[in-house]
């Protein structure tokens, strides 16, 4: 079972930073879960929210700054003093940390509905460094999971679902060998990581952060747990 951070590990650093991402995997996380969206010059970067007023030293829509300008804004002093000076990454940068880091893992959640130019920025990155082994590109929406096979049929995608009716029929029908469900879908259908795997598809739940959570989703066999806490996670599975 792989312990994914949770936008690296966001419970001790600023979330979707490479400091976080850093900091998750030293913890011995073996995979990593972050958010990817366009800036207005169609660069991919790593933020969640649709705005930059959260996370960042800027205001307005990520969508509406360019990836220069996105680039000077701190994306660290949010979160505490340490973090003075961290940047938004771009989906490069990640990527590029991601091959000195053998072995690790990364969900890359796309915001989103994305047409398939868009679709081909990511996927053109992931295999063009030939990392398609690891990394899954997922997202809530299934027209950008639609796309992600009519543009790199070859890769592996995913489909995060908050609900578990019809999750799976959804799955088979794109195509997704990863089907990603919020952690009470374990709760009320504790069915659903057999009926998955039975179907060819992994189950890693989000974001689960207690230990009766935890021993849950390990009693069930999930492939991984996605969590702010991976730090706690990796202690508690050693234990």
């Amino acid at each position: 079972m792989i312990v994914v951070g949770h936008r690296g590990s966001s419970s001790v650093a600023p979330e979707n930073t490479l400091a976080s991402i850093e900091e998750a995997i030293r913890a011995g996380a073996t995979g990593i879960e972050i958010d990817v969206q366009l800036t207005a010059d169609r660069v991919p970067v790593i933020i969640h929210d649709d705005d930059l007023d959260r996370t960042t030293s800027g205001t307005g829509p990520v969508a509406a700054v360019s990836a220069q300008a996105l680039g000077a804004l701190d994306a660290g002093a949010w979160f505490g003093s340490g973090f003075v000076g961290e940047r938004v990454p771009s989906l490069d940068e990640v990527l590029d940390l991601l091959l000195l880091r053998v072995g690790v893992q990364l969900l890359l959640e796309i915001k989103g509905a994305w047409d398939p130019e868009g679709i081909r920025l990511v996927t053109d990155a992931i295999e063009g460094r030939a990392l398609g082994d690891r990394v899954v590109p997922q997202s809530f929406s299934v027209t950008t999971v639609a796309a992600l096979r009519t543009v790199a049929p070859g890769l592996r995608r995913g489909l995060i679902v908050p609900e578990a009716e019809g999750a799976l029929d959804r799955c088979r029908d794109l195509g997704a060998t990863a089907c990603n469900p919020h952690g009470r879908v374990l709760a009320e259908h504790p069915e659903f990581v057999a009926q998955a795997h039975a179907a060819g598809i992994t189950v890693t739940p989000w974001t689960l952060n207690e230990p009766e959570h935890w021993a849950r989703a390990r009693d069930l066999e999930v492939d991984g747990i996605t969590t702010d806490r991976p730090a706690e996670l990796v202690r508690w599975l050693a234990a």
